[in-house]
C-alpha cells in the first residue's frame, strides 16, 4: 500500500462527517503499522473531537503498545491551537508518533503550517502533499471561506427542454370560498421529476445555507427545507428589499434559522429570524456573501430566481452550478440564466438531465 492509498481512506472517512463538522472542515485520520490499519476515525459535529482523536482512540488494547511505531495518515494539517478542543498536534506528540503523512496544508490562519512546524520541532518526520489537489476539494466549503473570505456558492435551477424557469402562467386558478389562493396554497409547476426534486433536497441537507430572492418567495412562497430527505435543516436567506415579504410567507415562521436582506428596516431581531442591511447596487453580491462569512456559513445554495442567479453570474461570483433541464416544453414564460460554462458532469435522472458546471476562473 501507498502514502496515497492511506490518504484517499482518509478522504473517504471525511466524507462522512463533512455537513456535520462545519463551520470546521471534516479530517480523516488513519494510522498504520507494517501496512495494516490499526485505527481511523473522522471529525465529529462541531465542537466535538477531531479525526486525529477518533483515531488514535480507535486503537484496540493489543494494539495501544504499536501507535508509537505507526504512521499517521491525515487528509489536512493537524490544529495546532485549542479551539472547541485541544490541539491534536499536542495529542499527536504525546503517544510518540515519529511519522506523519498529510495531505494538504490548513488555510485557516491560526494553523497555516503552524501544526506542520510543530510536529516537525517535536522531531516528528512530517510529509505533506499527498492527493493534495482531492484534499482539497474533499475541504472545498473551508478553503473558499478562508482563501477567498466568502462562502463556497453553488447555483442551482431547474430549465424546461427549451431553456424556461416557469411558463407565462406559472399556477391553476384555484378558487377557496370564492376568492383567490393565497400565497400559501400557490403550486408551482414543477419542471423536474420526483427523484431529481429529492435530490435538490438531499443537496440542502449539505449546504450551511440557502438563498432566494424576493420574487421566489413571493411567487412560489418556499419553505427552503430539507423535507425528502434526513438531514439538517440550512440557514434561509431571503432577498426583502423593500420588505414586501410579510409574516404569512413560510421563510418567516421562525421554524428555521432565516436571514431576511433589506435595504433598510425598522424591525427587532429574533432567536431564529435575524434583519440585515445591504446596499442593493451593483455590489449586492459581494454584499451579501460578507453578511453570509460573518455569520460563519461556509456554503450557500442559491436557488433562484432568475434576476438573482443572473446577478451571481454576471459577477462571475460563483463555484459550481447545478443545472437540470426538463422534457416540458414552455414555449414562453421566465428564461433561464444566461450561462456560459464548461461542463464538469453530466448525470441522466430518468428523463431529466443534470449538468454540473465547476467556474475555474
Amino acid at each position: 500500500m501507498t502514502h496515497e492509498n492511506y490518504i484517499q481512506r482518509c478522504l473517504e472517512l471525511a466524507e462522512s462527517g463533512m455537513r456535520a463538522a462545519m463551520p470546521n472542515p471534516s479530517v480523516g485520520a488513519v494510522l498504520v503499522y507494517k501496512n495494516r490499519i490499526i485505527g481511523e476515525g473522522h471529525t465529529s459535529a462541531y465542537g466535538g473531537p477531531h479525526g486525529e482523536v477518533h483515531c488514535i482512540n480507535s486503537v484496540k488494547t493489543e494494539d495501544l503498545h504499536l501507535i508509537s511505531e505507526a504512521t499517521l495518515y491525515v487528509s489536512l494539517e493537524p490544529c495546532s491551537h485549542y479551539g472547541k478542543t485541544p490541539p491534536c498536534c499536542d495529542l499527536i506528540i504525546r503517544h510518540k508518533i515519529k511519522n506523519i503523512v498529510v495531505g494538504t496544508a490548513d488555510p485557516h490562519e491560526k494553523v497555516s503550517g503552524n501544526g506542520i512546524r510543530k510536529l516537525r520541532e517535536a522531531g516528528c518526520n512530517v510529509t505533506v502533499g499527498i492527493l493534495e489537489k482531492e484534499c482539497r476539494e474533499s475541504n472545498r466549503r473551508f478553503f473558499t471561506f478562508h482563501e477567498k473570505q466568502r462562502p463556497y456558492i453553488i447555483l442551482k435551477w431547474a430549465e424546461s427542454a427549451d431553456g424556461f424557469l416557469s411558463p407565462e402562467k406559472r399556477y391553476q386558478n384555484v378558487l377557496i370560498d370564492g376568492k383567490q389562493d393565497t400565497a400559501a396554497e400557490k403550486k408551482p409547476v414543477w419542471i423536474t421529476n420526483q427523484y431529481s426534486r429529492q435530490l435538490v433536497h438531499k443537496w440542502r441537507s449539505e449546504e450551511a445555507a440557502i438563498l432566494v430572492g424576493t420574487q421566489t418567495v413571493l411567487d412560489d412562497n418556499p419553505q427552503l427545507d430539507v423535507r425528502a430527505w434526513t438531514g439538517p435543516n440550512p440557514v434561509r436567506v431571503v432577498l426583502n428589499r423593500q420588505n414586501r415579504i410579510d409574516e404569512s410567507y413560510y421563510v418567516k415562521n421562525s421554524k428555521i434559522k432565516t436571514i431576511v436582506v433589506a435595504a433598510q428596516h425598522n424591525l427587532v431581531n429574533l432567536d431564529n429570524l435575524l434583519y440585515e442591511t445591504v446596499p442593493f447596487d451593483s455590489d449586492l453580491p459581494n454584499a451579501m456573501m460578507r453578511v453570509l462569512h460573518g455569520y460563519g456559513l461556509l456554503s450557500v445554495i442559491i436557488e433562484g430566481g432568475r434576476h438573482t442567479l443572473q446577478t451571481f453570474i454576471d459577477a462571475d461570483l460563483w463555484d459550481e452550478a447545478r443545472v437540470f433541464k426538463g422534457t416540458a416544453v414552455f414555449s414562453n414564460g421566465t428564461k433561464a440564466p444566461e450561462f456560459k460554462a464548461v461542463a464538469k458532469e453530466k448525470i441522466d435522472i430518468l428523463q431529466d438531465q443534470l449538468t454540473i458546471y465547476q467556474n475555474h476562473g
